[in-house]
């Protein structure tokens, strides 16, 4: 699909150095860059809990019946 972005000078520049010295063309270098981003987000909610959803492996409702169940 294509799509269109806009860049600054600079951001052109630096594409226009890296394209030249990896060989890879500006829409490769932009697809990569682009997936390496969407990677980078779906991991981004990891991490963001605290205590004991923090690792994972906590199941948050068991853990809330359980304790209401002694109520």
């Amino acid at each position: 699909m294509r799509t269109s972005v806009d860049l600054d000078d600079e951001q052109i520049k630096a594409l226009d150095a890296l394209s030249q010295r990896v060989k890879r063309s500006h829409a490769d270098l932009i697809c990569q860059a682009v997936d390496e981003y969407l990677a980078k987000r779906r991991n981004d909610h990891e991490g963001n809990a605290f205590g004991l959803w923090a690792k994972g492996g906590v199941d948050g409702l068991a853990y809330q019946n359980k304790w209401r169940g002694e109520w």
